[in-house]
């Protein structure tokens, strides 16, 4: 039975050296419900949480829309896309937004300088309607089959 989507799960991505309790995977676990809950109950439109490590380990998920939380110090995602997308939104220069939903595959990074920052990135993408934006571009209509 297929799991994954790479064309509508989305990978939420967390440092591998967080443990349980760590604000950033906290941050990251709601934002999936977030993602879960917009997903209707359907199959594949729905986020699974995983550490940088596996995202690397993993060829599917370099083609499933990603969202990575937490700084480029410490999750790899985070540094690997940081180089390469814009930067959306910003706030004090403590909290950032670095996303791009026009190529094929949507991309964000959410991080700041510390814990409450990150937070705040995240906050700041649900409420300003990106997460939306993000999932519209994820979520299109697919003719055929989904099995």
């Amino acid at each position: 039975m297929k799991l994954v989507d790479a064309a509508e799960t989305v990978a939420v991505v967390v440092a591998a050296s967080l443990d349980a309790e760590s604000p950033d995977r906290l941050v990251a676990l709601g934002l999936q419900r977030e993602i879960a809950t917009r997903g209707a109950g359907h199959p594949y439109r729905r986020a699974v949480l995983m550490s940088d490590h596996a995202w690397f380990e993993t060829p599917l998920f370099h083609t499933a829309p990603t969202i990575a939380v937490g700084g480029p110090g410490v999750n790899g995602v985070s540094a690997r896309f940081g180089q390469e997308l814009p930067t959306v939104w910003t706030a004090d220069d403590r909290s950032l937004i670095q996303a791009e939903f026009r190529e094929s595959v949507p991309r964000v990074t959410l991080w700041g300088m510390d814990a409450a920052a990150t937070a705040a990135a995240v906050d700041a993408f649900i409420a300003r309607g990106w997460l939306d934006e993000f999932l519209d571009r994820c979520w299109r209509f697919r003719a055929g089959t989904f099995a």
